[in-house]
């Protein structure tokens, strides 16, 4: 494949939660047909008969006779030229754990939200070093934007990188439709890193509604949020081209802190209300990237050493179990 994308080619969405879903209702709107992977035989077969997703984006109405699942990963990945894997950073390395065919020849795209926790690499990071998936024959993608929009058809836009710009566009091409937008850049450590960390700042972000500070506590907050994005980003990976005022940076942190459909944002207002952690991850049922985001990204900076303290604060209060309330007045004392 190699970038070598056209007509012909096939796009396998790896993955069946939210986002996946918005995903494939998106290359539906583009593409002819649509490969998916749905661990669950039992739910291909709910799709199959109910034209929807059970568990997610239930109104997106999905062309069945377009769309060709299964529960069987080597399957997918031998039909599939563009492999588009959007599994939940966590599970991530037990659901590779079936695959035996080749990757040779797949383009490798992520728009997983998060790091692999065992060994706190990103996911491009894991086909470089694990399958030998070289940076070229991959990209990401990743916001400003929420599943529940996008199954609404309001206007959105996606960030796609890839190493070459000329395969940036061409990827771009395959997701852009009436109600998507696309910006592209060659920055994959960049966009990768900066979506795994703006989940830890709207959990943040949505404690810190909890606990009762206002409005104009949170502009300080995501600003701030935002130059400890770029100062990890340049002390772990300098860049000269890198350029984080792009949506993908800023707008995808925006709108990841602010929004009523973020669900970081949502499990911080319950630890700030309360709740454990257990607790608060049973109640939403959906994972919450963020939270496993904290631990890898404080081993990460033991290297890097860069000044974060929203971040550290995070790791404080959902890894040694500080009291929240105490741990943001703190920061609200460091914060400028």
């Amino acid at each position: 494949m190699k970038g070598n994308f056209n007509k012909n080619t096939t796009y396998a969405v790896i993955g069946s939660g939210s986002w996946a879903t918005a995903l494939v209702k998106i290359l539906l709107d583009t593409q002819e047909e649509v490969v998916w992977f749905v661990r669950d035989q039992k739910m291909i077969s709910f799709i199959d008969q109910n034209k929807h997703n059970p568990h997610y984006l239930q109104a997106v109405e999905l062309d069945t006779s377009r769309l060709l699942m299964s529960c069987d990963i080597n399957k997918i990945i031998s039909q599939g030229d563009v492999l588009i894997f959007c599994i939940p950073s966590t599970y991530f390395i037990s659901e590779m754990l079936p695959m035996t065919v080749s990757l040779e020849d797949k383009f490798i795209v992520t728009a997983i939200k998060g790091l692999i926790p065992e060994s706190n690499i990103s996911i491009t990071e894991y086909f470089k070093t694990i399958h030998n998936i070289p940076y070229d024959n991959m990209g990401v993608i990743a916001g400003p934007v929420h599943a529940e929009e996008v199954a609404m058809e309001r206007l959105s836009y996606l960030s796609i990188t890839c190493k070459k710009e000329r395969t940036a566009k061409k990827l771009a091409q395959a997701f852009r439709c009436p109600y998507i937008r696309t910006s592209i850049g060659t920055d994959i450590y960049g966009l990768e890193y900066s979506v795994v960390l703006k989940n830890i700042y709207a959990i943040a972000s949505g404690m810190s509604r909890a606990l009762g500070y206002g409005d104009n506590f949170q502009a300080v907050l995501v600003s701030c949020a935002y130059q400890e994005i770029r100062s990890f980003l340049n002390r772990s990976y300098p860049d000269k081209g890198r350029n984080t005022s792009l949506s993908g940076f800023l707008g995808d942190l925006l709108v990841t802190c602010y929004s009523q459909f973020s669900r970081n944002r949502t499990f911080g207002n319950m630890i700030g209300q309360g709740y454990s952690i257990k607790a608060a991850q049973l109640e939403m049922n959906m994972v919450a990237e963020g939270y496993y985001a904290t631990l890898c990204i404080h081993e990460i900076n033991k290297k890097y050493k860069a000044e974060m303290p929203i971040a550290e604060a995070m790791y404080k209060i959902l890894h040694e179990f500080r009291s929240p309330a105490i741990v943001f007045k703190a920061l609200s004392e460091q914060l400028k």
